[in-house]
Order: structure tokens, then C-alpha cells, then sequence
């Protein structure tokens, strides 16, 4: 079935994947973005007839309302993403993470559906040796992750809508990212041969970016089974720790020489282990492992070698 389907920050890392699978699969799309990067990863779909554009603020409830009253789902991905940007933001953060949120939901019809993202760095730091589930308690402790949250609680208060707890995302994008985690550190084994490691032990999950969009793909196709819940989305084979990534990076860059140090610090303070049981139960598997992600990206950055590619 062919919906229209408005995505807010369609021109992100994540947005710039999921926009060409959503038109690929028979929908028709607009998009809302302020371009805020300057990057233009968009260009190649303005040839497609069901694709849309709007530059424009997700907060500006007059350039929301009338794309809104066009869409059978909303797919709000605009947001400031990672803690280091929201720090440097705050206030950016709350109105874009959070206040859009609530704006968006305040138009939408009771029939209009919502797919929404949030991150499992919600989790904060989990019990040593247990899963968090999604009925594990939430407990963010940046502002990212507390504006993330919030957003979920509203979206599913609200009811019609469908939340994914997405694990780290990694692998290239047009609208590229160097600062996720398995992304940098790949570039610096590529670029430097060498990654200075804090907070070595600290696990947490991965989840490649085309899996993100084949999440959202799978929630449209099967809303009515999967509605009004929250998705952990991520690799259950990649629970992993920073050091365990190095390792797993070193078996692609042989030269790569990882060392730990005792300062820095997440400020996410992200350290869990995932369980994605509840969205595997449905049906859903990742396509893409770490590994080929790894080595997509050793490729990409044999073109890119920027810091530009960043959030913060």
C-alpha cells in the first residue's frame, strides 16, 4: 500500500537513507528540512515525481500545518542529535528535540500515524550482566537523551504511533556523520592508525544506518501489529565495548594501534546491553553486520577525509 508520508530532518545522516528506500518502495514523500549542514544529500531525488522538499524549521507550526494536512504519516527525524551538539544548544535542543514534538502532535488528526526515533542511550548505564528491555527503567543522563525520551513518552501518550529505540548507528550516508562512534573510530584507523581509548569497557549496541531505514520500512508495513509500543533496534550479535570494537576494526586495519587512557568520558555515560527480542519477534532482522560496515566505510573514507562530516 503507497501512503504519503511527511519525514521532518529527511536531509540527516538517517534521513538521507530512509527518504530514497521510502520512494523506492511506492511512497510518496515530502520533506521538511532547514538544511542546517549545508549539504545538499537530497539533489539526486528531485528528479523523482512523488518526491517533495520544503526548506523550512520543524518548530514553525505555520510551515508544519499545511505539509501535515498532506500526510498520512509523519516521520519526525528532525532533531539536534548527540549530546555534545545539545550541550553547545540547549535551548536548540529542547525546542527541536522535544517543543517540535509536541507542536507536531497538536495538528495531527487521530488517524494520522507516527513513526518516531529515539535513542537506547536512554538506558544510561545498565545493571552489570542484564539486558535492557523496553520495559527496563529509563534513565538519560544528557540532555539529549532526556529531550529524546520525553519525546517518546509524548509520541506514544498520544497513541497511533510506533517509537525505535535505535543502538548507535554506523555506515556512510549521504549526509555523512564522522562523530558516531564506530564511524570514528574507523576514520581514525584509517586516516591515523591509531584510536586513544576512554571508558575502554563501556558496552553498548550498533546498528548500520540502512538497518534504520529498513526499521521504519518494516513499522509502516506491519503499524497495526507493532502500534503503541517503543522497538529496541540494533544488532543482538554487536553488544559490544569500545575495546572489543578496536579489536573488531584492527582485524580490517592491521596496522591500527589502540590505547587506553585514563581521562575522558562518554557524556552520554553510555554503558548496557540491549535486547532487540521484542522487534525480532515480529519479523525484523538486521541485513547489515559491523563488519560490513566496516568495511563500507574504510571505502568511504578513501573519499572523505573532513571533519566537516560532524554534528559537533
Amino acid at each position: 500500500m503507497s501512503y504519503r508520508i511527511l519525514v521532518t530532518g529527511g536531509a540527516g545522516y538517517i534521513g538521507s537513507i530512509l527518504v530514497p528506500a521510502l520512494l523506492a518502495a511506492g511512497h510518496r514523500v515530502a520533506v521538511l528540512d532547514n538544511f542546517m549542514f549545508r549539504q545538499s544529500p537530497l539533489n539526486h531525488l528531485c528528479v523523482e515525481p512523488g518526491f517533495d522538499v520544503v526548506r523550512g524549521d520543524a518548530r514553525d507550526e505555520a510551515v508544519l500545518r499545511p505539509l501535515l494536512r498532506e500526510a498520512d504519516i509523519v516521520l519526525p527525524l528532525a532533531a539536534l542529535v548527540g549530546a555534545p551538539l545539545c550541550d553547545q544548544d540547549k535551548n536548540g535542543a529542547e525546542s527541536t528535540n522535544l517543543g517540535a514534538i509536541r507542536t507536531m502532535l497538536g495538528l495531527l488528526s487521530a488517524d494520522q500515524r507516527v513513526l518516531v526515533p529515539i535513542t537506547n542511550s536512554g538506558y544510561g548505564i545498565g545493571e552489570p550482566g542484564q539486558y535492557c528491555t523496553e520495559e527496563s527503567p529509563l534513565r538519560p543522563i544528557s540532555l539529549y537523551g532526556r529531550t529524546k525520551v520525553a519525546a517518546e513518552t509524548a509520541v506514544l501518550a498520544r497513541g497511533n504511533a510506533i517509537s525505535f529505540r535505535l543502538a548507535t548507528v554506523f555506515g556512510m550516508s549521504p549526509r555523512m556523520r564522522l562523530d558516531l562512534l564506530v564511524n570514528d573510530f574507523v576514520h581514525r584507523a584509517v586516516t591515523d592508525r591509531t584510536i586513544v581509548l576512554f571508558e575502554a569497557h563501556f558496552r553498548r549496541n550498533y546498528l548500520h544506518v540502512r538497518d534504520v531505514a529498513r526499521a521504519f520500512l518494516h513499522g509502516i508495513g506491519h503499524f497495526e501489529s507493532m502500534r503503541d509500543r517503543a522497538y529496541n533496534v540494533g544488532l543482538s550479535d554487536a553488544n559490544l565495548s569500545k575495546l572489543e570494537l578496536c579489536q573488531r576494526i584492527q582485524q580490517h586495519v592491521p596496522k591500527l594501534v589502540y590505547l587506553e587512557a585514563p581521562v575522558g568520558e562518554d557524556p552520554d555515560k553510555r554503558d548496557y546491553i540491549v535486547s532487540n527480542a521484542r522487534i525480532e519477534t515480529t519479523g525484523f532482522r538486521p541485513t547489515y553486520s559491523l563488519d560490513d560496515g566496516i568495511h563500507e566505510l574504510i571505502k568511504g573514507y578513501r573519499m572523505l577525509r573532513s571533519n566537516a562530516y560532524g554534528n559537533a
